[in-house]
């Protein structure tokens, strides 16, 4: 990939994040700015963390990370819970070397936290998050919303699981709400005016055409042998099933689901994950670089 001049004339000390939606070609570029200017790419995708999923999650190849130092892939168990602050503590910690930093990825909280800042909120203790999990799977939202104060629910996306969850968790196990812990939040570890903010546009008909040619690829590199990797200890509970297209392999490999079908659902869930990315970087980062990856 040749590199525009404005990325390339970059100076060397300066970190590039490079946010965008999956499939956006964020990795070719974080490669190719790494190889002009000797720099480290880091991970900033949630999934990507996970040792289990590696061809799944589009995690670096193996001859790319030989080729360029990359860090916070792969690096936890697919059971072990990772938190947004587990990530920006070992961020902070690569900011301190010599190399410069390409942070890149489809995850908008990693960004926001890094660069907007992080409450200190305490970690969801094991019991809590299981009873909470327990209770959105016997009752949904529903029962979860109706805990939470008018101010949160006028904050948070209502429809996001996740969102709702950990809303839910920090008021049950704080007796605060998560605004009340936000209206608190320190400074940003890395201010957007000391570095390069990319966000990756990509036409819908073009990304989706990629998202479609990727799983097909994925198939083709393994994925399958992957996901029979992971059966033995599948739950679905597990962070890292939260992988796109892990539940339908696995479907597929308990004779639940045929591998057409089981293609069909997870290329669908990308294309409307890709969605959500694309609407929450409209939304969230007006003060980034757009860059439109046509002209790549």
């Amino acid at each position: 990939m040749d590199l525009p001049d404005w990325i390339a004339e970059t100076p060397h000390d300066c970190p590039i994040l490079i946010a965008g939606p999956t499939a956006s070609g964020k990795s070719a570029l974080a490669l190719a700015i790494a190889r002009h200017s000797n720099g480290l790419i880091v991970n900033a995708d949630a999934l990507q963390v996970y040792a289990n999923w590696h061809i799944l999650t589009a995690r670096p190849s193996e001859e790319d990370e030989r080729k360029n130092p990359h860090r916070l892939y792969g690096h936890i168990a697919g059971d072990q819970d990772y938190s947004v602050g587990d990530w920006l503590s070992s961020v902070r910690d690569l900011l301190a070397q010599e190399k410069r930093l390409i942070i890149v990825g489809g995850t908008g909280l990693y960004f926001k936290a890094l660069t907007n800042g992080l409450a200190d909120i305490p970690k969801t203790e094991p019991e809590l998050r299981k009873s909470t999990q327990a209770l959105y799977e016997q009752d949904g939202l529903r029962a979860l919303l109706e805990h939470l104060d008018g101010e949160t629910l006028a904050k948070i996306d209502t429809q996001n699981p996740m969102r709702v969850m950990r809303a839910y968790e920090i008021q049950m196990q704080t007796g605060r709400s998560i605004v009340s812990w936000h209206a608190q939040t320190p400074p940003p570890v890395l201010s957007l005016k000391k570095c390069l903010p990319l966000v990756m546009e990509t036409p819908k008909e073009i990304l989706n055409a990629r998202i479609n040619d990727r799983f097909e690829q994925m198939l083709a590199h393994g994925a399958l042998d992957e996901a029979r990797a992971n059966l033995a200890t599948w739950c679905s509970t597990h962070p890292s099933s939260k992988a796109i297209g892990a539940k339908e392999l696995i479907a597929y490999l308990k004779g639940d689901m045929s591998l057409s079908d089981a293609q069909n659902a997870a290329t669908l869930a990308t294309r409307q994950y890709a969605k959500r990315q694309r609407t929450w970087f409209r939304n969230n980062m007006t003060a980034w670089t757009a860059l439109d990856t046509r002209t790549l």
